[in-house]
């Protein structure tokens, strides 16, 4: 078969798998007809919050204490889907930025929820940017729908949670005493250790964790690395260190120098920060081995469903990841995960102030509950600007 028979056959694929995902809900709509009645309108609310991380997080390029979020809910026949913008240093976005996209949004002019293409086209021309402010919106929209249909997420798309993988659990850069102590404190939780490198003592971070434990390791660079010749020899060396995968090894703009990498690679390489959305998947064919999605960067579930099947179609390997974020987006993000080859989504494991409880991670694997929607409960019912 020919090469471009054979990509022809995939996208033909794909398209039909998108328009599959979309019978899934209009079935699931139709089996509950009672959704179908309302004329209500749709109420947007948000404030904004503060998540206090329970270690300083420090990756190649910064650290930090906290991250801004903001809370969204959409409020639809006295029922109301939650959603969230977490907004890291490198993301762009800040409250005020987030707060002042969301006051531009008028739901008014949409009575069904269910109409997700047009209600997330027109949110994504408002700007082309806020794509963590636009996540938040998806993410509220896809569990107002769940609830609505009186089904989780990932049983409308057809999903068994039993395919959930194991979650890595991320420690980052630090003196190495305080790298051990949360190697430690990790213990058997974690069948996976994501370890964050891009400095000048990477063989140290590992050679500390090694000490501690063998559990199976996925490092991430953050685009640490500006040789690829270095990189090549840092990869030799992790593979002998039972390391999975290597993520964003170089930095994103250096297309020409990562494909040799991955090429010569003994491990897979995952595109990170290159990543951002649909258009970018295609882009990190035969560049990178897989891609690393996150709900913040690519506008949320809509989407990420998308480039999971876009990546599939070309044969890549796929993680599903997170920020520093609630329960709320790790667990919409959760909701894709059968469809994954691995994933990283401890983001609100790594804070205090958790408002929000929904996905577990139990002996290091995903478990997904049966709650409508994205699978959360929240400790008060409403949010106000």
């Amino acid at each position: 078969m020919s090469t471009n028979r054979r990509n022809f056959l995939k996208m033909s694929a794909l398209s039909l798998g998108l328009s599959i995902l979309d019978s899934n809900i209009l079935a699931a709509k139709l089996a509950n007809p009672t959704t179908l009645k309302s004329k209500g309108k749709m109420k947007l609310s948000f404030k904004a919050y503060d998540l206090i991380l329970k270690h300083v997080f420090t990756v190649a390029s910064n650290s930090r204490t906290t991250t801004p979020v903001v809370l969204t809910q959409i409020e639809y026949d006295g029922i109301i889907g939650y959603g969230e913008a977490s907004m890291p240093p490198y993301l762009g976005e800040s409250h005020e930025s987030v707060l002042k996209f969301l006051n531009k949004i008028d739901l008014s002019n949409f009575n069904d929820p269910f109409r997700l293409d047009e209600i997330l086209a027109y949110v994504d021309t408002i700007d082309t940017k806020n794509t963590a402010a636009k996540a938040s919106i998806d993410i509220a929209l896809h569990d107002l729908i769940g609830k609505l249909l009186k089904q989780p997420m990932y049983k409308i798309w057809g999903l068994s949670k039993e395919n959930t993988p194991n979650t890595s659990f991320t420690i980052g850069i630090d003196t190495m005493d305080v790298v051990k102590e949360k190697t430690r404190e990790a213990g058997n939780q974690f069948k996976v250790l994501k370890v964050k490198l891009g400095r000048d003592n990477d063989k140290e971070m590992i050679a500390a964790i090694r000490s501690v434990t063998d559990t199976p390791l996925c490092v991430d660079v953050n685009q640490g690395w500006k040789d690829k010749y270095m990189a090549l020899d840092m990869i030799n060396w992790l593979n002998e260190q039972k390391v999975l995968f290597v993520e964003q090894p170089m930095p994103k703009e250096n297309l020409e120098d990562m494909a040799w990498l991955t090429q010569h690679s003994p491990l897979p390489t995952i595109a990170d920060e290159f990543l951002q959305r649909v258009p970018d998947v295609k882009r990190a064919y035969q560049v990178y081995s897989g891609i690393n999605i996150k709900l913040m960067k690519c506008t949320g579930m809509r989407e990420a469903h998308k480039m999971i099947d876009i990546a599939r179609a070309l044969d890549m390997k796929v993680m599903i990841g997170c920020m520093t974020e609630t329960s709320c987006a790790v667990s919409a993000a959760a909701q894709l995960s059968p469809l994954v080859d691995w994933a990283d989504l401890d983001g609100n494991l790594l804070i205090k102030n958790d408002l929000y409880d929904g996905v577990k991670i139990i002996d290091g694997k995903v478990i997904l509950n049966n709650k409508y929607g994205i699978g959360i409960i929240k400790n008060s019912t409403k949010i106000e600007n």
